[in-house]
C-alpha cells in the first residue's frame, strides 16, 4: 500500500492514545508512503510537518494553503 487516508476520530482520543495513533501513522509514512489525515484536532497541527488546511470563505467558497512546517 503506497496511500492511506485516514478521516477524523482522533477528536474523541484520550491524549495518550492519540500519540499512539500519530506514532503509528508516522511509522507507516516511511519509505515514500503517503499517509493523508483528515481532522480538525487542532493538537494535530503541531505534529505534522506537511499540511493543506482548507477554511471556509465567508463568500460561501473554501480556501486552500499549503504549511510546510
Amino acid at each position: 500500500m503506497e496511500t492511506m487516508f485516514v478521516d477524523e476520530g482522533f477528536g474523541s482520543l484520550d491524549e495518550e492514545t492519540l500519540r499512539q495513533a500519530m506514532q503509528a501513522l508516522s511509522g507507516l509514512s516511511e519509505n515514500n508512503r503517503l499517509v493523508g489525515i483528515i481532522s480538525h484536532v487542532a493538537e494535530l497541527r503541531s505534529v505534522i510537518d506537511k499540511q493543506l488546511v482548507v477554511t471556509k470563505e465567508k463568500s460561501g467558497g473554501s480556501k486552500v494553503e499549503l504549511k510546510l512546517n
